[in-house]
């Protein structure tokens, strides 16, 4: 108990401590200072992260009871949203009353009036809490010197760790101006610390777009190094940046950092594109690691597996509270029922069904998991697929998985290119099925390597598209699916697409990045970046 007390009031110290020299420099701190900050810091995280562990370990031996309560919860918070019991609700009388529903995107309705500005949503509830506390320790442990004071940098306005506590980068020594929230800035403070060993981002392709910018405007940022915009002139660290740039972009993290190590991300739907390019050029020979994988704005499963490259996630038992519908041969089958997290089969294929208390309605999410293993009771899974990213121009289906296969395949066979993202489109949003051209798709690319698509090229991609794809093989044969017609898009497209995605007022936080527009403004928007 004493020790309880002390933690705690070493919490109440820490605010105040990391608050003491807000207008000095990190390097101007005494070092007693920075190292009794962190210290404390890590007390107070280490004992808040083993009380997590603990009832984390409690509900995942007890799955049936974990998920009762949290479905008690809900009901409780409802407030007369729905006349269901709040007490003893079981799960069949919960299914009958609720019927499934899927969500309600900004994208199927077009609007013709102007957006309102988005509000910024936060984090919250203990899903949250855990994976930013179990993850700050799961990483310390795989990675003991990434979070030691100054070792690590968040090169984007919003951390990865979804739970936001805002002394707790200060006091652990983070490298970034204390509420810098300019990109550029944030960019700076981490290219004068060449003795980076973690670099942190929202979502990977924000951190793409951060590795774009860079080597587009290195001469700016290495003259502002060179001058002191960011403190102390570096003259030389402002020539190791221009030199590492002039190498171009395979291994340019580990020139810029060379003590670096691993690169945290929160996963979402959309970035495996982005986490690819960065693992083959920027962010060569680093480890990747992301605490939570989250969807509409929400975290539903966390990350205690580090060590593991294939992003394996532990379902928790708790708010929103989880149901999984079965996949079979990659179609869902609307007449099945739920299962609960302890009735599902290990290899088999899941749609994700969640319930939260704000509105209460049991929402098939689209977000597609594979079981893996199993942690006490629940089980463990890894994301593969998104069932909302589907392209249907003559009821073929092809989904996100599948096309992305195609494209992979078909990029492989462009010399010199590399594939940094890609939005597809059907015709008929982009009213382009002029005459007799048939229905067909519409893919704009973003890439490195290559500046100009011959048609050889663009046929590629159709090309594969069959190979893959058998039902898409059968309609192009029969003429009722035209080609996918294949347009390459300048630098920054995408970045400017995402932008404009999350200006929209329901767009969730993160942003997903779609791989398939359904809005004719947005899509339009790619299309008047087309360079080829």
């Amino acid at each position: 108990m004493l020790l309880l007390w002390l933690l705690l009031l070493l919490l109440l110290l820490l605010p105040p401590l990391a608050i003491l020299w807000p207008q000095r420099s990190r390097d101007a701190r005494p070092s007693w200072l920075i190292r009794l900050q962190h210290q404390m810091a890590w007390g107070v995280l280490g004992w808040a992260a083993a009380w997590q562990q603990q009832k984390l370990k409690q509900r995942t031996l007890h799955v049936g009871q974990s998920q009762q309560q949290a479905l008690r919860w809900c009901l409780k918070r409802a407030q007369g949203l729905c006349w269901l019991p709040k007490e003893n609700t079981d799960m069949s009388t919960f299914r009958n009353h609720l019927p499934l529903t899927k969500p309600s995107h900004g994208q199927e309705e077009e609007s013709e009036e102007k957006p309102l500005p988005p509000t910024l949503p936060q984090y919250h509830g203990e899903t949250c809490l855990q994976a930013t506390l179990l993850g700050l320790v799961t990483l310390n442990k795989a990675y003991p010197e990434v979070l030691a004071p100054g070792s690590t940098a968040c090169v984007t306005p919003t951390s990865p760790w979804p739970y936001s506590v805002p002394w707790l980068g200060h006091a652990l020594g983070r490298v970034s101006p204390l509420g810098a929230k300019d990109p550029r800035t944030l960019l700076l403070e981490a290219l004068t610390s060449p003795g980076l060993r973690g670099l942190e981002a929202r979502t990977a392709v924000e951190l793409l777009d951060v590795f774009v910018r860079l080597e587009t405007d290195g001469k700016e940022l290495a003259e502002a190094i060179a001058a002191g915009n960011v403190g102390t002139p570096l003259p030389g660290r402002a020539a190791e940046l221009q030199e590492a740039l002039e190498q171009g972009a395979r291994g340019l993290a580990l020139r810029l950092w060379p003590k670096l190590q691993v690169v945290v991300t929160l996963d979402a739907g959309g970035q495996a594109e982005a986490m690819a390019a960065l693992r083959a050029l920027w962010c060569q020979g680093l480890a990747f690691f992301s605490p939570a994988y989250t969807a509409s704005g929400g975290v539903i499963a966390l990350n205690l597996w580090p060590e593991q490259p294939q992003g394996l996630y532990l379902l928790p038992p708790g708010h929103p509270f989880i149901e999984l519908l079965p996949v079979k041969k990659g179609i869902q089958e609307d007449a099945a029922s739920t299962l609960l997290l302890t009735d599902v089969q290990r290899e088999e294929e899941y749609e994700l069904v969640l319930t939260d208390h704000t509105s209460l309605t049991r929402c098939r999410m689209g977000d597609v998991v594979q079981v893996v293993g199993a942690y006490n009771q629940c089980p463990i899974v890894r994301f593969t697929r998104r069932l909302g990213q589907t392209l249907s121009v003559r009821g073929e289906a092809t989904g996100e998985a599948l096309f992305s296969v195609a494209l992979a395949q078909a990029v492989g066979q462009w010399p010199g290119a590399k594939l940094l993202d890609h939005i597809c489109v059907e015709s008929s949003i982009l009213d382009s099925c002029e005459g007799s051209v048939a229905p067909h798709y519409e893919v704009f690319v973003e890439l490195r390597g290559l500046r100009n698509l011959s048609e050889e090229n663009r046929d590629k991609l159709d090309h594969c598209l069959q190979e893959t794809s058998p039902h898409y093989k059968s309609l192009r044969f029969q003429g009722s699916v035209g080609p996918a017609k294949v347009h390459l898009v300048g630098p920054g497209s995408f970045r400017e697409l995402r932008e404009a995605l999350a200006a929209c007022p329901s767009s969730s936080f993160p942003p997903e990045m779609p791989r398939v527009l359904r809005l004719r403004h947005q899509a339009q928007l790619l299309q008047k970046r087309v360079i080829s």
